[in-house]
């Protein structure tokens, strides 16, 4: 069967978490600055692999911060015109958590709010086994049980 591309499919390959920073930084932090910043906002230590974005007083810059096995990365991205539209942060949140097609739609120029997930059918995975139990269990006609 061809696997079909789905924003579903897309977070499922998601390792590290990516984390928003709730309110603007000074964009003229550094490293160490951010990994600080990033331990008190998310309360993650930032030597893992996750994301931590931070974004301009303005709306037009982000900066991503990442451990690299035996560094800091820092990503800086500037939009020529326009903002970055950010997803809703509840009230006296220090951050929030995004999904990897979230933090793609961010980078496209996608506003969030705008956006509306339809609920979908989702099975908890103790019905999905109870049904490979009960199809396991099943008598399988063959071809001697019609003679």
């Amino acid at each position: 069967m061809i696997g079909l591309p789905s924003l579903r499919s897309f977070d499922h390959q998601q390792s590290a978490r990516i984390w928003l920073a709730a309110s603007p930084v000074d964009m003229r932090c550094g490293f160490d600055r951010l990994a600080q910043l990033a331990r008190v906002v998310t309360g993650q230590d930032s030597f893992h692999a996750h994301l931590f974005i931070f974004r301009s007083q303005r709306g037009d810059r982000l900066k991503v911060l990442q451990w690299d096995r035996d560094g800091y990365v820092l990503w800086y991205k500037r939009l020529e015109s326009g903002v970055f539209k950010l997803p809703q942060i509840k009230p006296g949140a220090l951050s929030v958590e995004l999904r990897l097609s979230e933090f793609a739609m961010l980078l496209d120029g996608i506003d969030m709010s705008r956006v509306k997930r339809m609920p979908r059918y989702h099975r908890n995975s103790d019905e999905a086994h109870e049904i490979r139990v009960a199809t396991a269990q099943m008598r399988i006609p063959t071809a001697r049980s019609f003679v």
